[in-house]
């Protein structure tokens, strides 16, 4: 099965953001908070057309030579993991091979890289880490997470997790998360408990199929919405 020991940098395009969290332009109008963006593009194409997004992750402790340099050592591992177990996957729509991969993956880095020192001196990369992260209640309206909860089931447990959505729900009104698969494949094992807290705690939770689908199977996201009780 796919499997890595840790958190990769590892980045996604715009347009994949826009696909995999249903975005829609009055979405991209509200104040966003990308969680464990890494080196995607989203940040940067979006504040380009005139978004307010901020990014928080650990990665940005490092500089832009650190970053990049983590980036070269790690996409050769991922990319032969991928290749290993290529039928976990789904071809076409732009990836239609690992080639095809490591070109979209590295094109969204360098969006990333070349955006990264002026988007880190104007606050829009925070370096930060759920499951607490250093925003006021309701600084912004939408938290999303792509690729890292639930994906990293075998290396963060269920308490990271609660905690983290908690941590979502606190900052924004609405929280997104993609995938709901872990990286074998399989519906991470956190997902019901995480479902059952929110619920718990007076939020409306809908699992919503969006039109993404690149890990087989990954093609719905978990959105969470914070009653006005609750807020």
């Amino acid at each position: 099965m796919f499997t890595l020991d840790k958190v990769v940098p590892w980045g996604r395009s715009f347009d994949e953001y826009q696909q995999l969290f249903a975005l829609t332009p009055a979405d991209l109008e509200r104040r966003i908070l990308g969680c464990g963006d890494g080196p995607a593009a989203f940040n940067a194409e979006a504040t380009r057309r005139g978004a307010r997004v901020v990014s928080c992750d650990p990665l940005y402790a490092f500089s832009r030579d650190e970053i990049e340099a983590r980036i070269a050592a790690t996409c050769d591992t991922v990319l032969e993991q991928t290749r290993r177990h290529a039928d976990q996957f789904v071809w076409g729509h732009g990836i239609a091979s690992i080639d095809d991969l490591g070109g979209v993956r590295m094109r969204a880095m360098r969006v990333f890289l070349e955006d990264y020192d002026a988007g880190k001196a104007s606050g829009r990369y925070v370096d930060a880490s759920l499951p607490v992260l250093p925003f006021a209640d309701d600084s912004f309206d939408v938290a999303l997470s792509s690729h890292l909860l639930f994906l990293y089931s075998a290396q963060f447990d269920e308490a990271f997790h609660r905690a983290s959505i908690r941590e979502m729900c606190r900052i924004a009104a609405e929280a997104r998360i993609f995938p709901l698969l872990a990286l074998d494949g399989a519906r991470s094992p956190f997902v019901e408990a995480c479902v059952a807290e929110a619920r718990a705690a007076g939020a409306e939770v809908e699992m919503v199929r969006v039109p993404y689908e690149f890990q087989r199977g990954g093609n719905e996201m978990l959105r969470l919405r914070r009653s006005a009780a609750a807020s």
